[in-house]
């Protein structure tokens, strides 16, 4: 049933794009896709009509969806599914259909990405990082092969389009030459020496967000990300204002609307805990660099507690799930990393038992370390462990369901369906 409704939902997105002539900004990359739609949806919201994925709706049947504007039903749901066809035959004559479509493109397998394109595709590509070790690598034969898979999204673009490529990853910015379109870049490299054209720099991560300054053709503004941690929430940040420059908004204008944009759940995102502690809630999903990110992140925040006494840095970090061969070394190399940036470990899972071991064969404190094969069990070990003034970092890749231990620390629970992830019904009765 899934593949008839798949086909059927994914030829009305089609014939609604051909219809209806929208802008389509398409999103690709190993990490932070979710974070980049946020962003660009942020700042065009204030001049455009637009729609976006909602959540990670990535897939083919996702990206459908995304398109038509329809929710998604679990279970096999035949009548939601009837009564999605029928909503979507309807969104193709829809005179008040959006001007933009910000789409997440997603893939898990060879050939995904030509499904998406047949659907619609992007007038503007930006690819965000992938790595030297990038998620869903399981089912290719190598880096190389997923990163060839991911530039198609640039290889049809015209001369009129847009790539908006990560600067400061060699496998995205090799992908400019894949394109006819004009090229963006993004990153930390300084553009007035030869570097990325909306540049960052002075980054500066506190608990209250990360600033940072963002430079573009000689002209420089002042840009402050609230609750939303590292360097990694900077890449999207600068890769919104990439595609808010090329639609027409100034650098002010910008600035001032990336400081009002809310970070999704899961995603870096600083929240308050029991025992007057912080979390860096990172729980939505994981990978090598996403994780190294989060932990290099929490290195340079201070937990400090108000009497000027400093608090300890835990990393509860689960398994990093399709990443294929690379698994035992992506993990001993999360476990090397872990001992640099945190005062205690906490590893979640099969996998994750790799960084554990190696962080204590690298001599950390075994009172430190801690394991445990699920988050249920990990949850309840860290609420009991944590003391005031700790700052908690929780990571790992969805199908660990690290959001488990985000929730059991809570300073607020009763605010769990606005704060964390997978709280809709379906995931609460999954295990």
């Amino acid at each position: 049933m899934k593949k008839i409704v798949t086909s059927i939902i994914a030829w009305e997105a089609r014939i609604a794009v051909l219809k209806n002539k929208p802008k389509i900004i398409g999103i690709t990359g190993s990490v932070g896709k979710s974070s980049t739609k946020e962003f660009i949806s942020c700042l065009l919201s204030k001049n455009f009509k637009i729609r976006q994925s909602p959540k990670s709706y990535n897939s083919k049947l996702g990206f459908a969806l995304s398109v038509l504007g329809l929710p998604t039903y679990f279970n096999n749901n035949i009548f939601g599914w009837f009564k999605n066809i029928v909503k979507g035959f309807l969104e193709i004559w829809n005179k008040k259909f959006p001007d933009i479509l910000v789409l997440e493109m997603g893939i898990d397998h060879p050939k995904d990405m030509d499904d998406l394109i047949k659907i619609a595709f992007p007038d503007i590509a930006v690819v965000t990082a992938i790595g030297e070790i990038p998620v869903h690598v399981e089912f290719f034969s190598g880096p190389e092969a997923v990163a060839q898979e991911k530039a198609k999204i640039l290889k049809y673009l015209s001369s009129n389009g847009y790539a908006i490529l990560n600067f400061d990853d060699d496998v995205v910015w090799s992908m400019k030459e894949k394109t006819k379109g004009k090229v963006i870049s993004f990153g930390f490299g300084d553009s007035q020496i030869g570097g990325a054209d909306f540049s960052a720099s002075n980054l500066k991560i506190s608990l209250s967000g990360s600033t940072f300054k963002m430079d573009f053709e000689g002209s420089s503004v002042p840009v402050h990300l609230k609750n939303a941690l590292g360097k990694q929430n900077v890449y999207p940040a600068l890769a919104a204002a990439a595609v808010g420059k090329i639609l027409g908004l100034n650098l002010i204008e910008i600035s001032e609307y990336l400081s009002l944009c809310e970070l999704l759940s899961g995603r870096m995102k600083l929240i308050e805990g029991i025992k007057n502690t912080k979390i860096i809630d990172d729980s939505y999903n994981s990978s090598p660099l996403a994780a190294h990110a989060a932990l290099d992140t929490i290195s340079e925040l201070e937990a400090n507690l108000p009497d000027g006494k400093v608090g300890r840095k835990i990393a509860v970090l689960g398994d990093m799930l399709e990443i294929g061969k690379y698994t035992i070394e992506a993990h001993k190399a999360m476990g090397q990393k872990a001992v640099k940036a945190v005062n205690v470990l906490i590893t979640v899972g099969l996998r994750a038992k790799f960084a554990f071991d190696e962080a204590l064969a690298l001599g950390m404190n075994k009172a430190n370390l801690h394991h445990f094969s699920t988050s249920k069990e990990a949850a309840s070990f860290v609420k009991d462990l944590i003391e005031e003034g700790d700052l908690v970092l929780v990571k790992g890749s969805q199908g660990m369901r690290m959001e488990r231990v985000v929730e059991e620390i809570l300073a607020h629970p009763e605010d769990a369906s606005k704060l964390l992830v997978r709280q809709e019904d379906y995931w609460k009765k999954k295990e």
